[in-house]
Parts: structure tokens; sequence; C-alpha cells
């Protein structure tokens, strides 16, 4: 006999498994389905030699007070660095920012004594900034019904704005639309310093320090960080995946089911209403509700029948951009990095210069890899050992920009080995001898990205953040709710709003719209 479900959940990623918590609380029968061997979205880690493993990114996220809560992951033990960031200059120069106010001066004064002075108000409005972020990112981006700036009080944000005082407040509304390159020029002098800022603002990013909106993408990524930070949010101690893992645990008290390697092949439709899902192998399992959290591409494009779909809707889906751009070289080492400073444990940029981040972005334009891109490297084995076998670590190393298409066609075994060639030459530079300490390597392009994750052009963001991709316009504008425009259907992945590193932000609000609460 079939089983029936109340609500079937696809992806098993920290926004999937925190869907399946909020609607298991109304006593419902939960199924999470997850196409991996192992649950944990993005968050978890890949096993690229004998004993290494390695996330993709240094940046564990931020958890949502609400979603921690409801969860029971808010005991959770997590730590942050001394260090938020590092950027590698010439000479071997490295400018460390410590996550404290006071040491970043003193680091910042080496270089630039004005400079020094400016650091604690830039520090103390971008963190103010990335609050009010915070606190729009734990609610329902609203249907846009609105005209102009009235929009932010609908959220809810208004009176938070208020309290900023009138300069901050014109401040926030004056940056949040502008490139990184402006905003810096505006603060500061020194361009290491800029570029160690701007490092942070193009992450993901298809676009380089002088495109609009990559304030915004700064100011996303700080959310959650220690105050007096740019980067750095704390990890949990138990693991990349700890979070997921957690949420997981209370599921089963719960008696949610949750199946991996279950691939959904098809969302099924009955007279414009949810009728269930289909395995890759055929299976049916009905059900009243789906919740889908993998990418807007894959689920609209890929698992529901077109005739059930907007014509112009999906041509809006289409038209998302995904634009994976960031390629990952794991190499496993037989020592560990020589790291007085603890800067590995966060993330080190190589890239010395603004000019020199835009011109590696100009040459992703044109379906190439710039013949020197930007690197930016950490030591996951400095903060999760077990990643590694005894006396062993892994270093890995983020490369942009590699787009996912290149101009030449698919990428080949030629290409992957050109762009592990320039990223270890890019950390030869920086730590002499690196080369003969490397054991084993692996390049993970977007394409390789995409099989293994099952994302949609390699692209972990779900889409870029954006200008027009972000908030309501998240995935498209009109699809901002969470509710779709199939009965029963609900998105809640990292292509809806809050986006990409919020873990569960998106799949808590979906679910709560889809118990009516949101």
């Amino acid at each position: 006999m079939t089983t029936r479900y109340d609500a079937v959940i696809i992806g098993a990623g920290p926004n999937g498994l925190v869907a399946a918590r909020a609607l298991a609380r109304r006593g419902r029968k939960i199924l999470v389905l997850e196409r991996a061997e192992e649950i944990g979205g993005h968050t978890r880690t890949v096993q690229f030699a004998p004993g290494f493993r390695s996330p993709l990114s240094e940046d564990t996220g931020w958890v949502p007070p609400a979603v921690a809560g409801l969860a029971n992951t808010d005991k959770l033990q997590r730590a942050g660095g001394a260090v938020s960031t590092t950027v590698m200059g010439a000479d071997k120069l490295a400018l460390h920012l410590p996550s404290r106010i006071a040491g970043a001066v003193d680091h910042i004064r080496a270089i630039s004594e004005d400079d020094a002075v400016r650091w604690p108000a830039f520090v103390d409005r971008m963190t103010k900034f990335a609050g009010i972020l915070g606190d729009l990112y734990q609610m329902r981006a609203p249907d846009i019904d609105t005209r102009g700036m009235q929009l932010l009080p609908a959220l809810g944000v208004g009176r938070k704005l208020r309290k900023l005082g009138r300069r901050d407040m014109i401040e926030f509304l004056r940056i949040m639309p502008m490139s990184i390159q402006d905003l810096l020029d505006d603060s500061f002098e020194n361009d290491l310093l800029k570029s160690a800022i701007a490092a942070a603002a193009v992450r993901d990013l298809q676009q380089g320090p002088r495109s609009g909106g990559t304030t915004f993408n700064f100011l996303h990524y700080m959310v959650g960080a220690p105050t007096g930070s740019i980067r750095g949010r704390p990890w949990y101690i138990g693991g990349p995946d700890a979070f997921a893992q957690a949420v997981l645990e209370v599921l089963k008290k719960r008696k949610v089911e949750v199946r991996t390697g279950a691939a959904v092949e098809r969302i099924m439709v009955k007279d414009d209403a949810v009728a269930g899902v289909v395995l890759a192998g055929g299976e049916e399992i009905p059900a009243e509700v789906v919740l889908s959290t993998v990418d807007p591409r894959s689920t609209f494009l890929g698992m529901i029948e077109p005739e059930w779909l907007d014509p112009e809707l999906m041509l809006a889906i289409q038209n998302i951009k995904m634009r994976g751009c960031t390629a990952c070289v794991m190499y496993a080492v037989d020592r560990a990095i020589d790291d007085p400073a603890k800067s590995f444990t966060a993330s080190v940029s190589l890239t010395q210069s603004t000019s020199a981040l835009e011109r590696a972005a100009d040459a992703a334009k044109y379906g190439e890899v710039a013949a020197s891109p930007h690197v930016e490297l950490f030591s996951p084995t400095l903060r999760w050992s077990h990643l590694a076998p005894e006396f062993k670590h892994v270093v890995t190393a983020r490369v942009q920009y590699a787009p996912y298409r290149l101009k030449t066609g698919a990428w080949t075994a030629a290409d992957r080995e050109a762009l592990e060639k320039k990223a270890t030459a890019a950390i030869s530079a920086v730590l002499p001898n690196f080369d003969s300490t490397i054991l084993h390597r692996m390049v993970l392009a977007p394409p390789d990205i995409e099989e293994r994750f099952g994302v949609a052009e390699g692209a972990m963001t779900h889409g870029e953040l954006t200008l027009d991709q972000i908030l309501f316009a998240r995935p498209v504008p009109g699809l901002g709710a969470y509710e779709m425009p199939i009965t029963g259907l609900y998105f809640g992945g990292s292509g809806a709003h809050p986006g990409p590193a919020i873990l569960g932000g998106a799949g808590w609000l979906a679910a709560r719209r889809a118990m009516g609460a949101g």
C-alpha cells in the first residue's frame, strides 16, 4: 500500500530540513527526499582523496534566531577566528584584519594612518546596516503592490531604520545599490585594504567590484559576523554540516522520514493542484503539499510539466542569472600551513588590488579564466581536524572567475589542469614550497559542482544576489511569497528570499506560508 504524506520536501539541505521541522510541529506526516547519498546540501563535505574531505566554502552561514530556536540548534557550540580576513600583498606583506576593531586598526595603521582612523566608523556603520538585513531576512518579502520606499515600512523595517538616525538611514539607502568600488573610494585610500573588502563583495558573483549592487552582496555576507568584522562568521565546532546533522536528529525524534539517494524526477500535478512526486526510478509518492528547496531552474523547468506553467513565467525562470563562476581546488597536504596569525582558519585573499579583481571578472565576460584569477584559500583542518588523517591537512582554494560556459566549449581535463596550475602558482607565490607538500589535488569546476550538488550551472547561490534577484524579486518578481501558481506547491530554497548562506531561512519562511502563518 502506498503511503500518503501530508507534505514532501525536496532537498535535505538546511532549508529542506528546517522546513520539515516547521511542518512536523503541526503533527503532519512529512517525507524529505534527497538526491545525494548524504544530507547537508551546500554544507556537506566532498571526499577528494582517501581520508581527506573539504567543504566548498569557509563560510558556514548565519542561522536566524527563530530558526535556531525551532531546530534546537542554538546550543550548538560555535567558534570564531581571531582574524576576520587577510589579504596577501606584494613582497609577502600580509594585511590581517582581526575581528576586534582595535586589532584591525593596529594592522591598518602600518599601511595607512588615515585609513586606520576611518576604520572604526566604517565597520560600525556596516555592522548596523548588516543588522537591518538580518531583521529583513527573518520576515517574508511581501507581494509588491506598493510604490517607492513605502516598501521598507511594509516590511516592518521602518522602525529599525528610524532608530539609525537620519544620517545613517540616508546612507543605508544610498549605498545599497552602489558598487563596492565607489563605496571604498569614498571611504579609504589604500588599495590593499580596499581589495580585502572588495573580495568579499564579489563573492560568487560573475561581476567585478565596479558593478552596481556589489555593496549589497558585501553586506549580505556580513550578516551574523562578529561586531567589528567584515567577514569571518563563526563556524560550528562539530563540522561544516553540524547544523544539518543537529536538525536531522530533531526530525528523527519527530518521526520525520528522510530518504537519501532519492532523486525527484517530476512533481505530479492534477487539476492545477499538487498530487505528489515521482522518483527517478518511477516510484510515485502522493502528497497534498510539495515544498522544493532545490534551485528554481531545476524545480520549475526540470520537475514540472510545461503545460502547468505560464510561458512568461517559464521564460522568467529561464532568465534567472545562475552563472556559477567559482571553482574549488582542494589540496591534501602533508603538513599544516605555518600560520602564526591564525589567519587561514578564515578566508585569505591573494588578490592585491581592486583593479586586479576587475580584470579577473572581465575575462569571465568572454568565457575565459583570467591569466591571474582571483584566488582565496583557507585550511578547513585548522577548524576541523577530523577532515584529514592525523598530521595531514587540507587546503581549499576558491577560484574566481571560472565561468560555467567557456568560449571554447565544455570544460575539459586540460581546462581543469590549467586552472589548478594557476591556483597553485598563486598560492606558491605567498607560501614557498607549497607545491612540494601536496599529496593529492582535485578541481571542481562549475559543471562538476552542478553534477555533485544538483544545482544548475554550479551556482551554489541558486541565483546571483544581483539587485534584480533579491527580496521580493527572488526567484522572480511575482513569486517572492514562497507560494507558487500551482495549489499546494511551495518554494523555499536559497533561490528564494533571503538567499544563500542564511541557514534554514527560506525553508522556515516557506513552511510558515504553507501552514498559512506567513
